[in-house]
């Protein structure tokens, strides 16, 4: 990438700033979650609290700090570079994912440390003003591959609370008023023609809103043809239609792998929807706040790719392509530049940590960033001449671009200033515990 400005100095100040924000925030999401809460791992996908903030630590002692080679130093222990690897084959042998919730050791208090002694670190680095272009690269994906697992942590934690039988396990206390009604979806027309997508490293900087992951390039052209798309995310209301009308047993609506996992894992509703004993036409939801009623003017969440792809069928429409989803934004964005700015995740001590109903209409997209990450139609691919980074870094993205559905936006628990028009989530298509809904889409009438 090319530096952000022409000063080396003012790049390091802004990148020590935003090196001090992100790491404070990881701490302060941990900080309402005991040391037991910490270590829980409720299924292989969920990975403990105490494993997120020592992997993000690990990234920059072993990226960065040992980016010279050297070793021995007080944060550099072979237990650690064992236990939080994630998924970096040229570093060396791991921990099964698995079984990260099995380790009680290193603890909490001493995962603290070892943040701390990383940091300080990082500091006398900075301080010395002696990084390359490449190393400051480095650290600047670091705090951005931070703030992806901060809305892990969340995601996670909020699973690990699930499983606690006892009755609404909450992360916080703060009690949701109900939604306002968002009113009937109206579908927003667009035309159709060559247009460029993704983003390219000469075109940005290395800083704040400059950094790009290598998987939102190059930037290519694409052809679209007219489409509309819904004007808000489709609501729980909506769903319980979907419910109501034998959605999880009609296999007309759905592909045959999503059908054959929904009946092997017994789906019946979207993850966290538990039945209201007392009625059998209500339901309760498990959130970050608790368990309360579904409201049905929020936005659906926690559904697979195979149920949203499913519930576009059975409501006569699709998904969109994350071709189609990109040009819509950006279109919106020429119209609406703070639209990228709202919603994404709320620290404050009001937060609900959940997505929230959409505003009224106003004849332009609502909802694009901050409540729900969207599925689209399309296969987490390679653009036209993406060539992964050389060395260890380059297993960032370049690996996982096999069988898994891209989603675009930004959810609730997304960090603030890490969402645009470009980026590109990707999951695996059966997968609900982290914050996915839908948007419909259909072709031009």
């Amino acid at each position: 990438m090319e530096r952000s400005s022409s000063d080396p100095d003012a790049d390091l100040a802004a990148f020590a700033q935003r090196y001090a924000t992100v790491r404070e925030r990881t701490e302060r999401l941990a900080a309402p979650l005991s040391a037991e809460d910490q270590m829980v791992q409720s299924m292989p996908d969920v990975s403990p609290t105490k494993w997120h903030r020592a992997h993000t630590t690990w990234f920059f002692a072993e990226f960065v700090l040992g980016a010279d080679g050297t070793s021995g130093r007080h944060w550099d222990l072979p237990e650690y570079r064992f236990l939080y690897n994630s998924y970096y084959e040229a570093v060396g042998a791991r921990h099964p994912r698995p079984n990260r919730g099995l380790v009680t050791r290193p603890s909490s208090a001493a995962v603290a440390e070892y943040r701390a002694s990383v940091d300080k670190e990082m500091a006398e680095l900075l301080s010395t003003g002696d990084v390359s272009p490449q190393l400051l690269d480095t650290m600047v994906l670091g705090t951005h591959h931070e703030e992806q697992h901060q809305e892990l942590l969340l995601v996670d934690i909020k699973h690990v609370l699930s499983m606690n039988p006892a009755v609404g396990p909450a992360y916080s206390d703060v009690v949701v008023p109900p939604a306002d009604d968002p009113g009937a979806a109206d579908f927003v027309e667009f035309s159709g023609g060559i247009a460029e997508v993704g983003r390219s490293f000469g075109d940005v900087g290395r800083l704040a809103d400059g950094f790009m992951f290598d998987s939102e390039g190059p930037r290519h052209e694409v052809r679209v043809y007219d489409f509309r798309l819904a004007d808000r995310l489709v609501t729980a209301g909506e769903w319980l239609e979907f419910i109501a009308d034998g959605g999880y047993e009609r296999p007309e609506f759905w592909k045959s792998d999503g059908w054959a996992r929904a009946q092997s894992d017994g789906w019946n509703a979207p993850l966290y929807w538990r039945p209201d004993p007392d009625d059998p036409d209500a339901w309760w939801i498990h959130t970050l706040t608790g368990l309360r009623d579904v409201d049905p003017h929020e936005p659906v969440c926690h559904v697979s790719h195979y149920e949203a792809d499913a519930f576009a069928s059975w409501a006569g429409a699709r998904l969109p392509t994350e071709f189609e989803w990109e040009v819509a934004a950006a279109r919106q964005l020429e119209l609406d530049p703070s639209a990228v700015e709202r919603g994404c995740l709320d620290t404050s001590a009001d937060s609900t940590f959940h997505p929230r109903a959409a505003g009224p209409r106003n004849g332009r997209l609502r909802q694009l960033f901050g409540d729900c990450w969207e599925w689209t139609s399309s296969a987490y691919e390679p653009y036209p001449g993406f060539a992964p980074a050389v060395g260890a870094i380059g297993e960032y993205n370049g690996k996982f671009m096999s069988g898994q559905q891209v989603l675009r936006g930004g959810g609730a628990l997304t960090p603030p200033g890490h969402t645009r028009v470009t980026y590109r989530n990707f999951f695996h298509p059966h997968t609900r515990w982290h914050l996915g809904g839908l948007r419909l889409a259909k072709d031009a009438s």
